[in-house]
């Protein structure tokens, strides 16, 4: 399988772990769609595959992704494509893709607090609003 063109190649997945399904597409297509079985429904079980990583099978099943099972089953549907072949091209790409956005490990937040400064900026732009508030209900108008 190639990569997703996001920078960090994800692990070969062997084709003992895919699971095509070939159906009928939905859609336009006229009598090719209503005699053909060219969408591709292709299933890849990420919580027992033993070719990922610990790390990377836990960031993809964290993912709330609707394409996963409860199970832990990736389900993508491919019928952008009037061909059987093609359709499964595009679903294993769009498989390598989605492997490829867990890839990467995101880097922890390191907590901030405000600086002494930004403090003071803001409690004066406070104080300045709360004069011009004050300033428009005085009653003394003439």
């Amino acid at each position: 399988m190639e990569g997703a063109g996001v920078g960090v190649k994800p692990p070969l997945i062997p084709e003992n772990e895919l699971i095509e399904r070939f159906v009928r597409a939905s859609g336009p297509g006229g009598q090719n769609v209503n005699k053909v079985a060219t969408a591709v429904e292709l299933r890849f079980d990420i919580a027992g595959s033993p070719s990922l990583s610990e790390a990377l099978r836990a960031r993809l099943l964290a993912k709330r992704d609707r394409r996963v099972t409860a199970d832990g089953v990736l389900v993508i549907d491919a019928q952008r494509f009037r061909t059987q072949e093609r359709n499964r091209q595009d679903a294993r790409e769009r498989l390598d893709a989605f492997i490829a956005t867990a890839l990467s490990v995101p880097k922890p937040r390191v907590a901030t607090k405000p600086t002494y400064g930004s403090k003071l900026r803001r409690l004066d732009a406070k104080r300045g609003r709360s004069q011009v508030k004050r300033g428009r209900s005085s009653s003394n108008w003439e």
